[in-house]
C-alpha cells in the first residue's frame, strides 16, 4: 500500500481561495468548528485520502456500514468578489510524528495548485479547567496578520500557548509558510475534558466575520446542552471526591 492514497471525487476550479482546516484535536474544537462550516455552507466534497499514517480501522455507522477512517477535502464557491473556500477535515490526525508530517506535506502539495491566498487552522487550546465564556487565543505567520487578527478579538497572550501548537494545526501553519502562504491559527479554550461545542462556537464566531458569512448554530447549541449535563455530573463528582478526602483528613493526626 502506498503510505497516502488520494481520491479525488471532482477537481474544481478554485479562485486563490481560502483554506479551512479542522481535524480531531484538544476537545474537537476545530473539528466541530469546520465541520458545522460544512454542513451550514453546503460544501460539496472533493478529494479523500486514506493513509497508513491514519489508525488502522474503519467506522461503522448506524447502518451498519462500513468505511475506512480518512480525511477528506471540501469546496465551497463563492459569488463576487468572496474567495471561495476550501476545508480539510477528518477522522483523525497523524498517529506518528512521521505521518504528521507526511500528512500535512501532501495535504499543502495538493491544495498548492489552487494557489491559496491563506490558510486558516482551528483548534482547542487545553487549560484543565472549565471554562464558561472560553476565549479565542491566535497565533499567525506574520506581524500583520496579528494586527487584523486582534481587530476581531482574538487574543495574542504571551506565554499562551506556552509549549506550541501540537499536532496538524501548528504543522500546517509552519509548512505553509515556506510554500509563502500566509496563516493564522484560531485556539478555542477548552477544558480539554470533554468535546466542547461552546469553544467551537466562539472561534467560529470570529472566523465568520472574518470570512463574512452567516451561520445558524442550532444544531452547535444542542451538542453544548447535552455537554453541559455532563460538565455538571463532572463537577457534582469532584465535589463528592474532594468531600470524601476532607473527611478522610479529619481522622488523620
Amino acid at each position: 500500500m502506498d503510505e497516502i492514497l488520494v481520491s479525488h471525487h471532482r477537481r474544481p476550479a478554485l479562485r486563490s481561495p481560502l483554506i479551512i482546516e479542522g481535524l480531531p484535536g484538544v476537545g474537537n474544537v476545530g473539528k466541530l468548528a469546520a465541520e458545522h462550516l460544512v454542513d451550514e455552507l453546503g460544501a460539496e466534497k472533493f478529494l479523500t485520502m486514506h493513509s497508513k499514517f491514519l489508525p488502522p480501522q474503519v467506522l461503522v455507522d448506524d447502518t451498519g456500514i462500513l468505511r475506512l477512517v480518512s480525511n477528506d477535502m471540501f469546496f465551497l464557491k463563492r459569488k463576487g468578489s468572496a474567495a471561495d473556500l476550501v476545508f480539510l477535515v477528518g477522522d483523525y490526525q497523524g498517529i506518528t510524528p512521521e505521518g504528521q508530517y507526511e500528512l500535512a506535506h501532501r495535504s499543502l502539495e495538493l491544495l498548492r495548485k489552487y494557489r491559496p491566498a491563506r490558510i486558516y487552522t482551528l483548534g482547542g487550546y487545553g487549560v484543565g479547567r472549565i471554562i464558561e465564556k472560553p476565549r479565542v487565543l491566535g497565533a499567525a505567520t506574520h506581524p500583520e496578520l496579528v494586527e487584523e487578527m486582534k481587530k476581531h478579538n482574538v487574543i495574542f497572550s504571551k506565554g499562551e500557548p506556552g509549549s506550541g501548537i501540537i499536532g496538524a494545526s501548528g504543522l500546517l501553519l509552519g509548512l505553509a509558510m515556506r510554500l509563502g502562504i500566509p496563516g493564522v491559527c484560531l485556539m478555542g479554550e477548552t477544558s480539554g475534558y470533554f468535546v466542547d461545542p461552546k469553544s467551537a462556537r466562539m472561534v467560529l464566531e470570529v472566523l465568520t466575520a472574518i470570512l463574512g458569512v452567516k451561520m445558524n448554530y442550532t444544531a452547535l447549541e444542542q451538542k453544548a446542552q447535552h455537554i453541559e449535563k455532563l460538565t455538571a455530573q463532572f463537577k457534582e463528582a469532584e465535589k463528592a471526591i474532594a468531600d470524601s478526602r476532607a473527611e478522610d483528613l479529619r481522622y488523620i493526626g
